[in-house]
C-alpha cells in the first residue's frame, strides 16, 4: 500500500470588516459548469427580499460543500438533538406565512 500525501492545512484569515449577514432565503441555481447560491433575509408579511450574498461554486466544490455540511449538521444535532423539519407544509410556507398575531389566552376569548 503506497503512502498518500496528506493536504497540507490551510490557514484562513477573516479579514477585518467582512460583513457578515443572516439569511433564511437562499436560491439555486445552475449551469453546466458553475453552482449558484443566492442569500437573502425575508421578513415575515413582506413579499420582496433583497439578495446579501451570492456564492459561486463549481458543481465538485458545491457537492463536497453539501457533505460537509452533512457532517457538521449530523455533529450538531448529535449534540443539541434533532432539527425537527415541519411538516404537512413546504417550509418556505412555514417560513414565509404571513405574520399570525398570538391567540388571546382562553380566559380572554370572548
Amino acid at each position: 500500500m503506497a503512502n498518500t500525501p496528506r493536504p497540507t492545512p490551510i490557514s484562513l484569515e477573516i479579514p477585518a470588516g467582512l460583513e457578515t449577514i443572516y439569511a433564511n432565503l437562499a436560491r439555486i441555481s445552475h449551469s453546466p459548469a458553475d453552482i449558484v447560491m443566492d442569500f437573502a433575509h425575508a421578513l415575515p408579511g413582506e413579499n420582496k427580499a433583497v439578495i446579501r450574498a451570492r456564492l459561486l461554486m463549481s458543481p465538485l466544490s458545491a457537492k463536497l460543500f453539501f457533505r460537509a455540511l452533512g457532517e457538521n449538521i449530523a455533529r450538531y444535532e448529535a449534540a443539541f438533538g434533532e432539527i425537527v423539519v415541519p411538516g404537512n407544509t413546504s417550509l418556505a410556507e412555514h417560513l414565509f406565512r404571513p405574520h399570525q398575531p398570538p391567540e388571546p389566552p382562553a380566559d380572554k376569548k370572548e
